[in-house]
């Protein structure tokens, strides 16, 4: 839960509170925690010592278009003293395949597109950006 906070750590946009970019993600985090939800999945990354240093949390539903099963990464954390290490990329991985044992077909996330960190990995593990979402402050 302490790593949450983590998803805002870049330049928020304008407008946005830094915790609304994670708040949600801990309040699902219990459910789950709590046994209150079957198709939401999280898995962690410990050091030697059995300490939390990343978190990726993904839920199945269907697709947005083709409805089909998917896995929707909801939330990947890693603490500060253990980013640019390669633990992003290994959770998504072990996301994918456990996702993939449990009928999902594709996945999806969402990111800030001035997020330059996260998209850069997203890349690398082989996300397209597909869809632009477009908002304003009214």
């Amino acid at each position: 839960m302490q790593l949450l906070p983590m998803l805002a750590d870049f330049e928020v946009p304008d407008g946005r509170n830094p915790r609304d970019l994670w708040f949600e993600d801990s309040e699902l985090m219990k459910k789950v925690l709590a046994g209150n939800i079957d198709n939401t999945k999280i898995l962690v990354a410990a050091n030697t010592a059995d300490n939390a240093i990343a978190i990726a949390m993904y839920t199945i539903k269907p697709e947005l278009l083709s409805h089909l099963p998917s896995a929707h990464l909801e939330a990947i954390a890693v603490h500060p003293d253990h980013t640019r290490n390669g633990i992003a990329k290994k959770l998504i991985d072990a996301c994918s395949n456990d996702a993939r044992q449990h009928g999902a077909t594709s996945m999806s996330l969402h990111v800030f597109s001035n997020n330059t960190r996260a998209r850069s990995l997203y890349e690398q593990c082989g996300f397209d950006e597909e869809i632009i979402r477009c908002y304003k402050t009214l």
